[in-house]
């Protein structure tokens, strides 16, 4: 048909096989900080309402900045978004509705954030994989508690928004070969 003339044919993918997501994304990932500790000090109970209670903002949050879930890690959740904006904007939010919260609770939690861009490939019950996602997963690790830490890439497409950051240098990141340059995302009010 005309429309398939012009946007090309939907691409089809045999059941069970990898594909390459046919955009750009940011990959996120949260993650409660110290949550072992958290288990041993507070009870299993106690963790895992600290744990719903993060789901709960995460899951707002993406919903209301047109993020998607891809999975849960067990201490936080990896996400994927279209845009850089709205995945820079939902970061920033999940900080702040953690702090919030902190401010009106008896047991706080922290939550760093890793961020990255790239095509990642997409296995077949919709997870995510590649450099891009390694990449996240690996600066959320490096990152301190409360802070959003972003590689170069999301750095540089967010050239011209509202949003401001710190060097964080190159950082040496576990499993990758080389240094990466990375940045925090400045949230604070």
């Amino acid at each position: 048909n005309s429309l398939n003339s012009f946007m090309g044919a939907a691409p089809s993918y045999e059941a069970g096989t990898a594909y390459e997501a046919p955009a750009m994304r940011a990959i996120v990932f949260t993650d409660i900080c110290g949550s072992v500790a958290q288990v041993h000090e507070l009870g299993d109970d106690a963790h895992v309402r600290l744990l719903r209670e993060h789901d709960e903002i995460v899951r707002s949050e993406l919903a209301s900045h047109s993020g998607r879930e891809v999975k849960h890690t067990g201490d936080g959740i990896m996400a994927a978004f279209i845009s850089i904006s709205a995945c820079l904007s939902f970061a920033i939010q999940v900080q702040r509705r953690v702090q919030q919260r902190n401010a009106h609770s008896d047991h706080s939690f922290d939550v760093s954030i890793g961020i990255s861009v790239g095509e990642p490939v997409t296995g077949d019950n919709d997870d995510l994989f590649g450099a891009a996602v390694q990449l996240a997963a690996r600066l959320c690790a490096h990152a301190s508690p409360s802070e959003i830490t972003v590689s170069l890439g999301v750095h540089e497409l967010s050239a011209g928004k509202s949003f401001n950051f710190s060097e964080r240098g190159e950082l040496v990141l576990k499993g990758l070969p080389d240094p990466v340059r990375a940045f925090s995302l400045e949230w604070s009010a």
